[in-house]
């Protein structure tokens, strides 16, 4: 089954959005805050099930396979066709949407990450020597913040994989015909050899 560019934004797309939904959910998953506990000289902060670090862990994951995918998208050889990065990266367009693209993903890994393994350390972490300790979590809005823009990372992919095939396109019909014109001079030389040789 070959690669096409359509399956290629086919799969960059859903693993973004695999991506958000995960996040998304994360974020109405965390809970507000924990269960103090006093003890001797320690408060132990008992939080209830909290799915938000697995779900924030796995919105991180799809992201960068969704990253990996779009960067592997746009310089994969379609039909077997490959074309030099230079040719791409001389499109003042696609040079700024990837750009772009490359901005956003790392933005949202770290506005995914950050809470997720801040939420993380406060499960792991839950005693605590300061007995006015409320039992914190991860800040709130940060996970569903991740998500948006990790979708907005992947529409910027796939915007950059349009520019992308565009200028493939171009490419290939000014190698075409620079071929023809070369055809054609080749032709013509040979004809006036031949004429020049029966004179």
């Amino acid at each position: 089954m070959a690669v096409t560019i359509k399956r290629a934004a086919l799969i960059v797309a859903s693993l973004g959005v695999l991506s958000f939904i995960f996040g998304v959910i994360a974020e109405n998953k965390k809970p507000a805050a924990g269960t103090p506990i006093s003890g001797k000289d320690v408060v132990i902060c008992k939080y209830p099930s909290d799915p938000s670090v697995v779900l924030g862990y796995l919105s991180v994951a799809f992201l960068i396979l969704s990253t990996l995918t779009g960067y592997w998208s746009l310089f994969y050889p379609y039909r077997g066709k490959s074309v030099p990065q230079s040719v791409l990266f001389q499109n003042t367009s696609f040079f700024v949407f990837f750009n772009i693209a490359l901005f956003t993903g790392g933005l949202a890994a770290t506005l995914l990450l950050w809470p997720t393994i801040t939420e993380h350390l406060h499960l792991i972490r839950n005693v605590h020597h300061n007995l006015s300790t409320e039992c914190p979590t991860a800040k709130t809005g940060l996970l569903g913040g991740g998500a948006f823009v990790s979708l907005d990372s992947v529409l910027f992919w796939l915007v950059a994989l349009m520019l992308a095939d565009n200028a493939r396109e171009d490419h290939f019909d000014e190698v075409e015909k620079d071929r023809k014109v070369e055809h054609a001079q080749v032709l013509a030389s040979a004809e006036y050899h031949v004429k020049g040789g029966a004179v």
